[in-house]
């Protein structure tokens, strides 16, 4: 699996060098696996590719469905091109440590990784998730009325009418960018959802 996703990393560096562009202009990288283990093997070589100051914001999922073909684990990635030719690009931990980042600060956007909760229900999944990015937008100095774009990632079978009203009660509603998808699967067994966030700095 290791060369197999390091072929994935060459095509995107082959891609991004026609324009201009190098894995260091990396934002968000999603890792799809079409199993827990190819899942697994392909966030180690992730790791491995995208490490130090290339790290950049990420998530990963269990999805037969994503594949249009029968290769095990697949990447999507966002390169950003800078604004004044080389951006200012902050990787921030989270405090400890994880094997992700917090979020990844490029010029003046911030692209956070897909948070997770073990909470027992849905419901309180998306409670403890919003807290968590309550936190990392404080850290950022920034708040819920710069984040420009929602993404929710849901177990397949789940409800997003009970996503929808949770968010409606949390007032947050009114990010510009909503987009839900479904999976199959997380790095944890108990996730139900993950949630990425992408916000301009305060």
């Amino acid at each position: 699996m290791d060369a197999a996703t390091a072929k994935l990393f060459q095509k995107f560096t082959e891609t991004l060098s026609k324009l201009g562009l190098s894995l260091d202009n990396a934002a968000r990288i999603r890792v799809f696996g079409r199993d827990k283990q190819a899942r697994t093997d392909a966030t180690m070589a992730r790791s491995k590719i995208l490490s130090a100051n290339r790290r950049a914001a990420s998530s990963s999922f269990i999805s037969q469905d994503w594949f249009d073909s029968s290769a095990m684990a697949g990447l999507e990635m966002l390169a950003l091109l800078p604004r004044h030719g080389t951006a200012a690009r902050v990787p921030i931990d989270f405090a400890p440590a994880r094997n992700y980042l917090c979020y990844l600060a490029v010029d003046e956007l911030l692209f956070f990784s897909g948070f997770t909760s073990e909470a027992a229900t849905l419901e309180q999944q998306v409670d403890e998730v919003l807290q968590t990015l309550d936190g990392a937008l404080a850290r950022a100095k920034s708040d819920w009325n710069q984040i420009v774009k929602l993404s929710l990632l849901l177990q397949r079978g789940s409800s997003i009418d009970a996503v929808k009203r949770k968010l409606a009660q949390a007032n947050r509603l009114s990010v510009p960018e909503i987009e839900f998808t479904f999976v199959d699967g997380f790095a944890g067994e108990k996730y139900l959802l993950e949630i990425e966030a992408t916000a301009f700095s305060g």
